[in-house]
């Protein structure tokens, strides 16, 4: 997708600017590569520097309710110090390297609901003006793909996909906020949990699991959150038998001491076996709302998805749509 603008905060007659990404989705630790097009004004002016930044759709809870908007996760530097004539085309080609945080838009091709892109910033002789934003596609790791396909075939199904702002606590967290993907109970464990909630926080070396359910109250007896927390390597996933380990983290998880179908749970339980908190150890419970994820279904095979009619893919275009059209309002509230 490519989106043109003239800058005009640079003045009557400045320079436009074009952001190209390379087609198709790029995993968290990859290189995103692309190229910003630059076309001269008016007058010749000195271009200072040419910044990319990434950024997400973020929910952040407080005691009003939700407010959502948008965050910078992170910045890159990939031109500058040159003059660019009146009328002058000049390309800034780029290749930049994705945090390995960074969320995850889609599963088999289809959408999640999360908004992020990238948004380049040209500097002009002091002048800065932030351009439009470009839609940026990220496919998961093949071990955070074969983790949710498990799920899909233990009877979880998909529920919802959003981005919280805040921290998990006893993590190596790295960015502001962190992504859950909820998904629906399993009919073996509907009795005792509501659902699953998955986050994932990427590492070069490994990869950390949070699983929060939402446990079902007695008859004397509330409801309440258990959290469990796992680190599994991000490499050979698909020398595991990710059906046996994940279901071994959900025993855990509810409290199922019983067999776990493949001796212990694989994967490092930092936090102790079957630990359980209010939240995610950030200060509470983020129970997210419907979304636009909420269009997106689980499959017959495991956690395949799509969207479910097309009046529904259309509303989830136009979200997306209208949150990077909208972006200029934002930076003036």
């Amino acid at each position: 997708m490519v989106f043109k603008r003239l800058l005009g905060s640079l003045g009557v007659g400045g320079p436009s600017v074009d952001t190209v990404l390379k087609p198709g989705a790029v995993r968290p630790g990859a290189t995103l590569r692309g190229q910003v097009n630059l076309q001269g004004g008016g007058a010749d002016v000195n271009v200072e520097h040419v910044t990319l930044e990434l950024v997400a759709r973020v929910e952040a809870e407080h005691d009003g309710g939700e407010h959502e908007g948008y965050v910078t996760f992170d910045r890159f530097i990939v031109g500058g110090g040159f003059r660019l004539g009146e009328g002058q085309r000049h390309s800034v080609p780029f290749a930049i390297t994705l945090p390995w945080e960074t969320p995850i838009t889609e599963l088999y091709g289809q959408g999640l609901g999360i908004v992020l892109g990238v948004r380049t910033e040209l500097a002009v002789a002091g002048a800065k003006d932030k351009g439009d934003l470009d839609a940026l596609a990220v496919a998961p790791l093949p071990v955070q793909e074969a983790i949710l396909e498990a799920f899909g075939q233990l009877g979880f199904g998909f529920k919802t996909a959003d981005l919280e702002l805040g921290r998990i606590g006893g993590t190596r967290q790295q960015l502001p906020f962190y992504q859950e993907v909820e998904l629906s109970a399993s009919p073996e464990h509907a009795h005792v949990i509501t659902e699953v909630e998955v986050t994932f926080l990427a590492h070069r070396d490994e990869m950390e699991v949070v699983l929060e359910a939402d446990k079902r109250g007695g008859h004397f007896s509330s409801g309440h959150d258990a959290v469990t927390r796992f680190a599994v390597p991000c490499d050979g996933a698909e020398q595991q038998n990710w059906n046996a380990i994940v279901d071994g983290w959900v025993r855990q998880m509810v409290g199922h001491r019983a067999s776990y179908g493949h001796g212990e749970a694989y994967g490092r339980d930092f936090h102790g076996r079957g630990h359980e908190a209010g939240g995610h150890g950030h200060g509470g419970h983020h129970r997210s709302g419907p979304g636009v994820g909420t269009a997106v279904a689980a499959g017959a095979a495991g956690l395949a998805v799509g969207v479910i009619g097309g009046m529904v893919a259309a509303e989830v275009v136009d979200e997306v749509g209208d949150f990077f059209e909208g972006d200029d309002e934002g930076e003036e509230e």
